[in-house]
């Protein structure tokens, strides 16, 4: 029943427990019971909004900085990524297979402001041999949902 609450609250985290519940057919005590094992356990680690930013007068910029480091000897990339998820540009650290280790995710008001944390924080690291980091133009699906409305055909019909 877990891995169902997980798809349904993955779908819309503002499913109440009475509307899973019900969705499940089960009682609405069991799935309080259930979340609050997953909240526990860091199976659920928090509830998000996906935001089209570009629809917002604000703007945001959007980088995804490819990271080559050298692994720390009794930690391998752990304390590495650890020390670079602490800055508060971060988003998203992953850590990678093929030519980069890691692939981090921020978010800056402007270009300028993103190069700034790559070479005055994320570069002056110790273990960091070289980024690599590519600007986000236009997103069009965020987390599975699609942030484009449809594309209207706007060719003309003709009948022959």
């Amino acid at each position: 029943m877990k891995t169902k609450i997980l798809k349904l609250l993955e779908e819309n985290s503002r499913l109440s427990t009475s509307d899973i519940a019900k969705q499940l057919g089960v009682d609405e005590d069991s799935v309080i019971k259930d979340i609050a094992e997953m909240e526990a356990d860091k199976i659920i680690c928090g509830y998000h909004t996906i935001i089209n930013w570009d629809k917002i007068v604000d703007e945001k910029v959007n980088a995804l900085i490819e990271v080559k480091a050298v692994p720390q000897r009794g930690t391998g990339f752990d304390s590495i990524a650890n020390r670079i998820a602490k800055y508060d540009e971060v988003d998203s650290v992953y850590l990678l297979s093929g030519g980069y280790d890691f692939m981090v995710i921020i978010q800056g008001k402007s270009m300028k402001e993103v190069s700034s944390f790559v070479f005055e924080k994320l570069s002056a690291l110790d273990s960091i041999q070289s980024t690599a980091t590519h600007f986000v133009l236009k997103k069009y699906k965020d987390h599975g949902i699609s942030l484009e409305d449809r594309i209207k055909d706007k060719r003309e019909n003709i009948v022959l």
